[in-house]
């Protein structure tokens, strides 16, 4: 069995190596069939896994010792659990399904080997930090895929666009990782070690520990590490107010964003908080931090959505908000919930990405939606796809998106963490206004009349069946995961993995009122989450079939508010001006008084005026008498002398 741990990450490895290094040789169909078999056969080794997992087989080991230096020990070794295996099958499965799309979506790019073997690289990066046992290996991962996503956003990179993208990404992401690489340096310096079970292990020996970062004010350690750790999270999971680089990442081919948004990077920030539940357990205020930067994620990302024209910024912005139902869960305490709806939002968001891909393929990349409309009869396969992964993500009954969302809402009103009535608040309106804009989305461009010119209307047709596959496939689990709730979210399928201090089991609680998923579903139809999601199909039917003209009046009615978030209440402005502005600001007063007055004046030109100063005093002495030179001699001497006797 250790074989197929290893196999896991090292198959993607292994093709993207192939494809990068030997694409040019192979061939563009030869690199896409390598890359594809070898991501295959780490999904199948994931499966393999994951039923050895339900067998009741967990292993934490060390591969190899990378460093030691006194006691401790730098290590690479693999943790595999419940909470690893499911992530590991999910991650492979949407990048088998992404890596299949790349065939019909970038067939004609020149480019094709070089994305194929970024692709691979990518999923072998998750799978490492997925499968760790180590904060060592973690934050390798972490960083990888941070790389990776770098690469990927940028691929295009003669667009300006696409660079000034992955660059904003990328130093958002450094924003994150310095408070995430301080948390692991603190953990290595209270508790002696990166092995995770050893640090579990001694949680209640630190837990009574306090560190004065501030002379007089005493802070818990482990509430200072949470905090530095759920900063990293902030950066890679896109939380307010470090989520600016996610929505610019559309940038980037499309079956990228869907990896990068539906399963994977996005992701690793609420897989390393749930991993982390014993450190977080131990500190309300970093539970209630984590609550409410979910919460303001939710509710405050979704409303963006609303105005936006762009289809693929409005799956992004619709991504932003289900990774703040996300946390809010995980400050909640109702980590099994979290990662719950990780999986089911892994299913519906990728195929939102790549429904929305495939309408990018047919309108000749055209993106903007007041473009398009009328176009399910010429794509029908693309249509019931995202109309299916639609009423998932609006949480209609029966689909996936529906019992993990729910799940999340009902344990964040069961919660008893400070912070909760907001977080409450935000995730019970969001689901009206993720209605709205995921069927305005669906409404504005299969339904209605066609709005695109006459050349792209005459050659409107289904996407190929390389990209309408992938499609199919997903909509499957789409459709169907959200049925296992009961032994995932309320059983005992995260015992061993997923820690929660009585005080806080919400789910335990909520779990005592489950009846089934029948029962769930006819409970909802009484609570106001399913009124609430109704109600916001019903407005954006109204507002984008039946009264086409009322968007444009409200707009103009509501024109400041329209304003405030299409430009997504100037946050990029603020760090523009802030960070941008004051880095050029501070930089012309260093420039001026520090280059151009201190080292340019004082010692370079000064240098050259003691030289010249004492040049022409010295040039006063050098006149051809004898007497003079005499003189100087005798008054050296007596210098000499003076100084020698002194």
């Amino acid at each position: 069995m250790q074989t197929l741990y290893l196999l896991v990450p090292l198959a993607p490895l292994l093709g993207a190596l192939i494809a990068g290094l030997f694409g040019r040789f192979i061939g563009p169909t030869w690199s896409h069939r390598v890359t594809i078999s070898l991501v295959f056969t780490s999904l199948v080794a994931s499966l393999i896994i994951f039923m050895d997992v339900l067998d009741g087989n967990v292993y934490n080991g060390s591969v190899y010792t990378w460093l030691i230096t006194g006691d401790t020990h730098f290590e690479i070794g693999f943790l595999i659990d419940q909470l690893s295996a499911t992530m590991m099958v999910v991650v492979s499965l949407v990048s088998l399904m992404v890596h299949i799309y790349t065939i019909g979506y970038m067939h004609n790019d020149p480019g094709y080997q070089r994305f194929f073997s970024y692709i691979s690289l990518f999923t072998f990066s998750m799978m490492m930090l997925v499968m760790s046992n180590n904060f060592l290996q973690l934050f390798f991962g972490w960083e990888a895929v941070g790389l990776v996503s770098y690469l990927l956003i940028g691929f295009w990179y003669k667009r300006p666009t696409a660079i000034y993208a992955n660059m904003k990404a990328f130093l958002v992401n450094r924003v994150g990782d310095f408070g995430f690489l301080l948390g692991i340096a603190m953990v290595l310096m209270y508790f002696g070690t990166l092995d995770y079970a050893t640090v579990f292990a001694g949680v209640e020996q630190v837990s009574g520990e306090t560190v004065e970062l501030i002379p007089g004010m005493p802070w818990l350690v482990i509430s200072v590490i949470c905090i530095l750790l759920f900063i990293g999270a902030m950066g890679k999971s896109a939380q307010f107010p470090l989520h600016v680089w996610l929505p610019d990442s559309m940038e980037g081919p499309t079956p990228i964003s869907a990896l990068i948004h539906a399963a994977t990077m996005v992701t690793a920030g609420i897989f390393m908080v749930a991993r982390m539940s014993p450190l977080f357990e131990q500190s309300e205020a970093a539970l209630s931090m984590i609550l409410v930067v979910g919460g303001i994620t939710t509710l405050f990302m979704a409303l963006i959505a609303v105005v936006q024209t762009d289809i693929k910024r409005v799956v992004a912005y619709s991504t932003l908000s289900q990774l703040g139902y996300m946390t809010v869960a995980l400050g909640a305490s109702a980590y099994s919930a979290a990662i719950f709806h990780l999986m089911t939002h892994a299913f519906f968001k990728a195929v939102l990405f790549l429904g929305a891909g495939s309408v990018i393929i047919a309108m000749h990349h055209v993106q903007n939606m007041q473009q398009m409309g009328g176009l399910k009869k010429y794509m029908p396969y693309t249509y019931w796809t995202m109309f299916i992964a639609a009423v998932a993500s609006a949480g209609v009954p029966g689909f996936s998106g529906f019992f993990s969302k729910d799940a999340i809402i009902e344990a964040v009103g069961f919660a008893n963490i400070p912070g909760v009535e907001f977080a409450y608040f935000c995730v019970l309106a969001t689901v009206f206004v993720t209605a709205l804009y995921t069927f305005r989305l669906i409404f504005m461009t299969f339904h209605g009349e066609p709005r695109m010119d006459a050349h792209t209307k005459e050659h409107l047709q289904e996407s190929p069946r390389v990209v309408t596959f992938p499609l199919i496939v997903l909509a499957i689990p789409t459709i169907g995961a959200g049925w296992f709730i009961g032994p995932i979210v309320f059983g005992s399928y995260f015992d061993g993995a997923i820690h929660v201090l009585p005080q806080h089991n919400a789910i335990e609680q909520l779990g005592a009122e489950f009846t089934g998923v029948f029962g769930m579903m006819i409970h909802a139809l009484s609570t106001l989450p399913f009124w609430l999601s109704v109600a916001g199909i019903f407005t954006a039917w109204y507002l984008y079939i039946v009264r086409t003209d009322l968007p444009e009046k409200i707009k103009n009615m509501f024109l400041p508010i329209y304003t405030l978030l299409d430009r997504k209440y100037y946050i990029d402005e603020f760090y523009s001006w802030l960070f941008a502005g004051g880095s050029r600001a501070l930089s012309s007063k260093l420039w001026k008084y520090g280059d151009i007055k201190i080292i340019d004046g004082f010692f370079v030109n000064g240098a050259a005026r003691v030289v010249a100063w004492s040049a022409t005093l010295v040039r006063r002495f050098q006149t051809g008498y004898i007497y003079h030179y005499a003189f100087t001699m005798i008054v050296g001497v007596f210098v000499v002398l003076s100084l020698w006797l002194y």
